[in-house]
């Protein structure tokens, strides 16, 4: 790993089959241990119930206001600088129940990859 600043592109922000818009901020070979994502999450969408394989993820509410479902957890609400620890294959999905986009930093530990995801049927 090299010192640097990756600075802030949203044009590469992209839709995840999740069902919220994703920009990498940093995710590479080059730092496995860490990644972090920027996710955009509609008025009124919930995200697809999902779990990650051999990753932990954290959420930090950064804009916005939802509905949370984490593992067995009853669905708590989440607003500005709430963090969410998800624990590795654990349940999860949430709803932007504000008027404006959710905003969240998606942190994974290791970095996340796709073949990671897996959607709940």
């Amino acid at each position: 790993m090299q010192p640097g600043i990756k600075k802030f592109d949203s044009s590469t922000e992209y839709y995840f089959e999740e069902g919220c818009y994703i920009t990498e901020l940093s995710n590479s070979e080059d730092d496995p241990g860490l990644s972090i994502a920027r996710a955009r999450v509609l008025s009124g969408v919930t995200t697809k119930l999902h779990k990650l394989i051999d990753t932990i993820e954290r959420y930090v509410i950064l804009e916005g206001q939802g509905l949370v479902e984490v593992g067995d957890q009853p669905p708590q609400k989440v607003t500005t600088c709430d963090v969410v620890v998800i624990p590795e294959q654990c349940e999860q999905k949430i709803t932007n129940t504000g008027s404006s986009d959710l905003i969240i930093l998606a942190i994974c530990s290791p970095r996340f990859q796709k073949h990671c995801y897996q959607e709940i049927i």
